[in-house]
């Protein structure tokens, strides 16, 4: 991956649904061109009040990111036969040097609820990068803001 490719990576992902007890709730991760990473939490759990972070990754933090990205090949796939949104939806929109890829879903619950869709595979696909992308993105937040150092 040349430098100039991580300048026109763009990546988000957006989870939530709305509901009459607790509103909007929602999670959403952004990484914009020039390695500004955007995050937002919004649950109503136990009154909790919306979280945001944002941070500036290193050039070698998004470059491992895009290889995630495109090591899961998702750029290949398409939603057309994954289930529509219901009561919440999933987001994921990926710009890649000149592709730009946008997807929309149902919340996933759990593995079985990819096995039994009309497209398992790319489900699949996109059910891993989203929790390797979360996981990731979590563990910088977590690093970045903790508040006792580890000694």
């Amino acid at each position: 991956m040349d430098t100039d490719a991580t300048s026109e990576f763009y990546l988000r992902y957006y989870v939530g649904h709305r509901d009459q007890m607790y509103g909007h709730e929602f999670l959403e991760i952004e990484l914009r061109p020039g390695g500004k990473l955007r995050y937002a939490n919004n649950s109503h759990y136990k009154n909790e009040t919306m979280i945001r972070k944002q941070v500036h990754l290193s050039e070698s933090v998004v470059r491992e990111i895009q290889r995630i990205v495109e090591e899961s090949q998702i750029l290949k796939e398409d939603d057309a036969n994954w289930p529509e949104p219901v009561t919440g939806k999933q987001e994921l929109e990926i710009v890649l040097g000149s592709e730009h890829i946008s997807f929309s879903t149902a919340k996933i619950g759990s593995i079985l609820d990819v096995q039994a869709s009309n497209d398992p595979d790319g489900l699949r696909n996109f059910y891993y990068l989203v929790q390797d992308i979360k996981c990731f993105v979590l563990s910088i937040i977590s690093m970045h803001f903790k508040i006792k150092p580890i000694q």
